[in-house]
């Protein structure tokens, strides 16, 4: 079965330190980049994840801090992975929840813009639990009756994850979902924009799940004491909150996103800000409210109404008698 491509879609799986999304680090990265032709082109790399890989975590995919420790940096082969992915659609098994988060980490830790912009997220996994609710062990027994031979290893994962994917669009092609609302549908189609819209139900803003998109389109926070209210609501009432998340040990994908919603939102309350001063200098207009003009000067000569201050009228000068110099020695004593 050959899947209906209008692009390439990138199946690809990573192995790495451990599971926490914005400390842990990639030590292996596969990609099998199907092409719309029926093609397939497979690119796997090792990777030095410049910190200990613990043992739990080298139990579970074999690979040991000897065994990478000649092996690139990811921030020296970021641009290479992002090149072969190059504009495909990405797809993977639990890809949504971990792998796309880490690998977007990981990217924007080595300065990369990897854009994801009008990608499709293809996320087996979601497919498996909402029908049938089991791993990936499971899946590729249950769908291709077989076993994975080196399972664990980032190759041998994505092409079983690949295969599953075909198997799972033959099985249901024609098998009817009911979604919590209760609407029939049949989701599971050789379509990579319905199979996106159906592993996608949740809309993650930031592939880690601290925000999500509500019915409305609207970006909420899907945690802690302010869930299920909208991202620009909580910046109106505390908008602290941005710098706590900022500060704190929230993935860097989380954070971008955030101040994206921040910068919008700051744009926004600005210009309500102007409008209402706007609003208000018109209303004072028009309400003959405008500022007072600065008083006229005073007038002056040759304008009308002037009037020139007149001089006072002096006493006429009196002469001075015998009668005067007597009265003024009583007074004084002489």
């Amino acid at each position: 079965m050959k899947l209906n491509l209008n692009r390439p879609l990138a199946f690809f799986d990573l192995e790495t330190t451990g599971v926490n999304v914005g400390s842990d680090r990639i030590v292996e990265i596969a990609v099998l980049k199907a092409m719309p032709d029926g093609t397939e082109i497979i690119k796997t790399l090792r990777i030095n994840p410049e910190m200990p890989i613990p043992l739990h975590s080298s139990l579970i995919h074999g690979i040991y801090d000897k065994d990478i420790a000649d092996q690139p940096t990811f921030k020296t082969v970021a641009q290479e992975i992002a090149d072969f992915i190059g504009d495909a659609d990405l797809a993977g098994y639990n890809s949504n929840r971990f792998d796309i988060p880490v690998l977007l980490e990981e990217f924007l830790r080595a300065g990369v813009d990897f854009d994801m912009t009008d990608r499709r997220f293809v996320d087996v996994q979601n497919i498996f639990h909402q029908m049938e609710q089991r791993t990936l062990r499971a899946a590729y027994k249950f769908y291709c009756d077989k076993d994975i031979i080196n399972a664990h290893s980032a190759e041998a994962d994505i092409v079983a994850t690949y295969q599953v994917l075909l198997a799972q669009i033959e099985r249901y092609k024609d098998v009817d979902f009911e979604d919590k609302q209760g609407n029939l549908s049949k989701p599971v189609k050789n379509d990579v924009d319905a199979l996106h819209a159906f592993t996608n139900m949740n809309k993650p803003v930031d592939f880690a799940g601290r925000m999500v998109f509500n019915e409305q389109e609207e970006e909420i926070f899907n945690f802690g004491k302010h869930k299920g209210k909208t991202v620009e609501q909580v910046f109106d009432i505390e908008p602290s909150y941005y710098a706590w998340m900022k500060q704190g040990d929230f993935p860097l994908y989380t954070k971008k996103k955030l101040t994206e919603i921040w910068e919008r939102w700051s744009k926004k309350k600005d210009q309500a800000k102007l409008e209402k001063q706007q609003q208000q200098a018109s209303a004072a207009v028009n309400a003959g409210t405008a500022a007072p003009k600065p008083a006229a000067n005073p007038a002056r000569p040759n304008t009308p109404g002037f009037q020139k201050p007149q001089p006072k009228k002096e006493k006429p000068a009196v002469d001075v008698t015998n009668d005067m110099l007597e009265q003024l020695k009583m007074k004084f004593g002489k």
